[in-house]
């Protein structure tokens, strides 16, 4: 949706999964084309949903892959023990 103010409505369930909380921004990385840019998640009801909104939505086509990731700061004994959580759809 171009005319939205900017998003990314993805799956509730992967964002569940993902541990991706309403509104945490995220980095997106589109593989098609090299495009990436920040955001924010929204969940949506749609099973595998994942539709980018607003001026970001020109970055993205239908059919693209996408890699969504987020960040966190931790301190140098949490990052040792830190396993990351990939989902892939």
């Amino acid at each position: 949706d171009l005319h939205y103010e900017g998003s990314i409505f993805i799956d509730k369930e992967i964002l569940k999964q993902a541990n991706i909380s309403h509104y945490e921004k995220v980095e997106i990385y589109n593989i098609n084309n090299g495009n990436r840019f920040s955001t924010y998640a929204v969940p949506v009801e749609q099973k595998d949903a994942c539709y980018v909104n607003g001026a970001a939505a020109r970055l993205v086509y239908k059919g693209d892959l996408i890699i969504v990731c987020t960040f966190a700061n931790y301190t140098k004994e949490e990052a040792e023990n830190h396993q990351p959580i990939v989902v892939l759809r």
